[in-house]
């Protein structure tokens, strides 16, 4: 009987042994699998102003009358981020909440840019509670920065040079454009297509 309970628990801890071998090489595997799995990034096009150029100085009104210029210095906030959006999308309208807590996080002064009917724009800024944010609504800001699809957003320093772009539709795709900037690259596809590159040399 002893040597039944003896030989019982030698298995046992034979088993739970290999189970911890186990378990450690699994977790291996899944860190290099994160290694070689690309961050998702903002997607950026060629088209409009290129990153790291001056991004073009637009006069524009806010839905509620003001005039604004849109690009050129702005002693007021280190870092702005222009979110284009429509009412219309809706991709634009799950991401207008995430833009607002992303834009709080990070300090930037947000300012949300459409080309919709008036009323539309207003039931939307209404339903998302954005009274307190400045609201462009017309053509000219979107054609100066050639935005073709949307959510799209640029990020701006202050002294009006555009630090990343791209089309986003997830908070991680936002964070992107801050990281670009941060590690002083275009984009994050940029940063991992060098790294890439840097690998098969």
């Amino acid at each position: 009987m002893m040597t039944a309970l003896i030989v019982s628990q030698v298995i046992s801890w034979v088993v739970i042994l290999g189970l911890v071998l186990t378990l450690l090489a699994l977790a291996r595997q899944v860190g290099v699998l994160h290694m070689r799995v690309a961050p998702a990034g903002a997607l950026t096009t060629n088209a409009g102003p290129a990153v790291g150029g001056k991004a073009p100085v637009v006069p524009a009104h806010t839905l509620d009358g003001k005039d604004v210029i849109v690009g050129g210095p702005s002693a007021s906030t280190p870092l702005r981020l222009l979110m284009f959006v429509s009412a219309t999308c809706p991709l634009c309208k799950g991401l207008i909440p995430v833009a607002r807590s992303f834009a709080h996080d990070e300090r930037l002064d947000l300012t949300f840019v459409g080309d919709d009917d008036a009323s539309a724009q207003h039931k939307m800024i209404a339903a998302h509670g954005l009274e307190s944010y400045r609201f462009i609504n017309g053509p000219e800001v979107g054609q100066a920065f050639e935005i073709g699809k949307l959510p799209y957003a640029v990020l701006l320093d202050a002294d009006g040079t555009i630090l990343s772009k791209g089309l986003v539709n997830s908070r991680e795709h936002l964070e992107s454009l801050i990281v670009a900037h941060e590690m002083g690259v275009a984009t994050v596809q940029d940063y991992i297509s060098g790294l890439n590159k840097v690998q098969a040399a």
